[in-house]
């Protein structure tokens, strides 16, 4: 991958590029096309407009999720708009705060949710489903607002404050990593004590610390990993068993092995497609199939009577609530959930975490520092 920071000091007069005429900028990451991750390139553009509902924040760090590595190549493509700055996974300080704001202010320690804004009055908003907004603002996925950069601007209510305790290179991934796993465990697939719940890709971001709530919740963990060398890693975080399963393998038969033969009770299934059918053989009967993360594009073929004969609810979680972020940073101030950071990067070398996490090689999150 090209140097994109000696490409960022060569270019003559940056801030008249990116179409600043006076004014502040920054520097960020920037994407203008769909590719590899030499696509993103770091440049200076404008500070983000603070709304009156707005805090200003300066980033410590950025989590990198697989959601942004779909962004980039194209895979995902809803209700996404570039040139933009990825990254939604945000901690840092409060610089500035807009007229409206009430309950945060400057100098206070704070990370957010996956989005930049939600509305609050919507059916989905009264009802509790926050993170389905009619009206949400995605963070990264449209426009020059994103994580990977020095400045972001986000609603006051998609951010919470972080306790003194918990830094915040490690505050940065726990609305998506880990709030994201609470909201599937506890609140979509409603996990009870001494249950048998299978975890996919449980080296990953979301999976390594949806072992760690799964057996803070009294449950049966199995984990399935692709290598041995991340096995003994998930075991430590609290996998009762750890089943290794190269890609493409059919895992059921070690899952109804270690289960009796009666299968899981819930299934958090962070891969997707490519594991439909062994998740299915490894289901119990009236078991709950909860999708986390499912963004590879790819279609999985069944016989819809397999899923309805033994009673299936097939049920995803997709982000998490302030709430959820909430009672996610308690777990962490607790000790109960050890966020997982495996490798901390410049901004520059943004594109080089997303190759490593293409490789699958990341246990846990990468995180950038502007």
């Amino acid at each position: 991958m090209r140097d994109i920071i000696e490409q960022s000091h060569a270019q003559s007069n940056p801030g008249e590029r990116a179409g600043i005429i006076g004014g502040a900028i920054m520097k960020a990451i920037v994407q203008e096309q769909v590719g590899g991750p030499e696509v993103l390139e770091l440049r200076e553009v404008p500070e983000p407009e603070v709304r009156p509902t707005d805090v200003l924040i300066r980033i410590a760090a950025c989590g990198v999720c697989y959601h942004d590595v779909v962004v980039r190549n194209g895979i995902f493509r809803r209700l996404v708009h570039r040139p933009l700055v990825p990254g939604h996974e945000v901690s840092g300080v409060i610089e500035k705060v807009g007229s409206s704001v009430r309950h945060l202010r400057v100098g206070d320690r704070v990370c957010t949710l996956q989005r930049r804004s939600v509305c609050g009055y919507c059916r989905e908003c009264r009802d509790g489903f926050e993170v389905n907004c009619t009206n949400r603002e995605f963070m990264g996925d449209a426009g020059l607002n994103g994580g990977y950069a020095e400045q972001v601007a986000v609603s006051e209510n998609c951010v919470a404050v972080v306790p003194d305790s918990i830094p915040l290179d490690q505050a940065a991934i726990v609305a998506c990593a880990i709030g994201t796993a609470l909201n599937a465990i506890r609140d979509v697939a409603k996990l009870r004590l001494g249950e048998n719940i299978l975890i996919t890709g449980a080296s990953g971001g979301q999976g390594a610390h949806g072992v760690q709530i799964a057996r803070a919740s009294g449950a049966h963990v199995i984990a399935v990993v692709s290598t041995q060398a991340k096995a003994a890693a998930v075991r430590e975080l609290g996998a009762h068993e750890v089943i290794v399963s190269p890609h493409g393998e059919d895992f059921s038969p070690s899952v109804r092995a270690v289960t009796g033969d009666r299968g899981v009770d819930v299934v958090i299934d962070n891969v997707g497609a490519a594991i439909f059918d062994p998740v299915r053989r490894s289901m119990a009967k009236h078991g709950r199939w909860i999708m986390v993360g499912a963004l590879s594009g790819e279609t999985a073929p069944f016989n819809t009577a397999q899923m309805f004969l033994h009673d299936i609810s097939l049920l995803s979680a997709v982000s998490c609530s302030r709430r959820q972020l909430e009672d996610a940073l308690t777990l962490v101030e607790r000790g109960l959930v050890r966020p997982l950071v495996s490798a901390t990067l410049p901004l520059s070398l943004a594109g080089r975490a997303h190759a490593d996490l293409e490789r699958s090689g990341v246990m846990g999150r990468i995180i950038l520092k502007p």
